[in-house]
């Protein structure tokens, strides 16, 4: 579905190399703090910024040779993008018709009303919530096949939140040839959406990583400084010191839970191994 090789883009202090593939009926997550690259990374995959090197293949094809009508098939929301805030939904309606020859009218239509959505209130009037929900809403409404989502949820309350992440279920769940590319700082948020996780940091990929196994075999050490002389480290990815002792990330906890029962183990969540991967050592 889409290929990204070795992508770079070079700034006075920022430079991006990033590497990662979405398969079709996947939703994967790009994960960071701000500023590590992954705006940079979608402006430029989406062709929004030139690339300096490195390979994009989107639909089996290098991203310069993708037609119009492939490009369609692309939903893409984008935190500093969007139609006028002086149109109101009803203006949209028309606009959208002409963009996409695919643009289900009754389908947007019914989730206007089904999100409670003002029809005849000016965009610019709308709560954060209202307007995340109507980017997403026109993206997932002329059947594309990609979505490229950035921090789509960011400023949302939790239900808000919530909505918005049950609209993306819903439209993987109509067909299985769909993907989604979502990048987030909340990275709780998609713990339950994504299949997979790319975690980038200082514009490079640090971490690639199935959802499933992340929050399965991912753990955290919490030992003495005695009991880190000791432990065996092979299984130890990251290590950050403490005031106990240390904290020490593992993606394989069952083993340390069968060899050291001494020590505690906890289940690693998706924020904790983004703080190891960035603070530890």
């Amino acid at each position: 579905m889409l290929k990204i090789e070795h992508l770079k883009k070079n700034y006075n202090d920022f430079s991006l190399d990033c590497s990662l593939e979405l398969h079709p009926g996947c939703i994967t997550g790009l994960i960071g703090q701000n500023g590590t690259g992954k705006s940079t990374t979608f402006k430029a995959t989406l062709g929004l910024i030139s690339k300096d090197d490195g390979n994009i293949r989107l639909f089996g094809k290098d991203i310069e040779d993708i037609s119009v009508k492939e490009k369609e098939q692309i939903g893409v929301v984008l935190s500093d993008s969007g139609f006028s805030e002086y149109l109101r939904i009803k203006d949209l309606v028309p606009i959208l018709q002409n963009l996409y020859p695919e643009f289900d009218q009754s389908f947007f239509l019914e989730q206007v009303q089904r999100f409670q959505l003002p029809k005849e209130k000016r965009i610019k009037a709308f709560s954060t919530g209202m307007k995340a929900k109507l980017k997403v809403l026109i993206a997932i409404s002329h059947k594309a096949k990609l979505l490229i989502l950035d921090e789509p949820t960011a400023g949302l309350d939790v239900i808000a939140r919530d909505e918005l992440l049950d609209m993306l279920r819903e439209y993987m769940e109509k067909d299985e040839e769909r993907a989604i590319l979502i990048s987030s700082h909340i990275s709780s948020d998609l713990e339950t959406l994504c299949d997979d996780f790319y975690m980038i940091h200082d514009g490079k990929i640090v971490l690639h990583e199935d959802t499933d196994v992340l929050l399965s075999d991912y753990g955290l050490l919490k030992i003495t400084d005695e009991q880190y002389q000791q432990i065996d480290k092979q299984y130890i990815m990251r290590t950050k010191k403490e005031n106990f002792g240390y904290c020490c990330l593992t993606n394989q906890k069952q083993y340390y839970v069968e060899n050291y029962p001494q020590i505690v183990v906890e289940k690693g969540t998706i924020d904790e191994v983004i703080t190891m991967m960035v603070r530890g050592h």
